[in-house]
């Protein structure tokens, strides 16, 4: 071991990030879970724009009434610093709202459209899930 260096939690170099990107997944899995559950269907996932500086949106789903939903899924294991919901800043809010404007560019008819926040939070026995419809708008984006 190198001096003045302290091994990562995960052993390997790399394999902390690794497991983070795993309980992401699975918060991502259980989310399109539960809003399946509620009515929801899935029309992507992982909506990704071309190129730098673009968006991601994890899931874009039709509600019962038509409507497109852009689902952002955050997950921590605690809710310091405010939990999951609070950290999608307003610069992931603009992302996300590039990526939802380049991805109806292909619709002839713009839908009614909301864009949703999904918090998961705690360890994959004892999670909590927040659904938080109308998270945030696109008005003035």
């Amino acid at each position: 071991m190198t001096a003045g260096r302290e091994p990562s939690r995960g052993g390997l170099a790399g394999s902390t990030s690794a497991s983070t990107k795993q309980r992401g997944d699975q918060a991502e899995d259980e989310a399109l879970a539960y809003l399946q559950a509620q009515g929801l269907q899935l029309i992507r996932r992982n909506f990704h724009t071309p190129g730098r500086g673009g968006g991601e949106i994890d899931l874009i789903l039709r509600a019962p009434d038509g409507t497109v939903v852009f689902v952002e899924v955050r997950q921590r294991r605690s809710a310091r610093q405010g939990g999951a919901a609070a950290s999608v800043s307003l610069t992931k809010q603009r992302r996300i709202i590039f990526a939802a404007r380049h991805f109806l560019m292909r619709w002839p008819h713009l839908p009614a459209c909301r864009f949703d926040v999904v918090a998961v939070e705690g360890e994959a026995d004892q999670r909590h899930m927040v659904w938080t419809q109308g998270a945030f708008v696109a008005d003035g984006y």
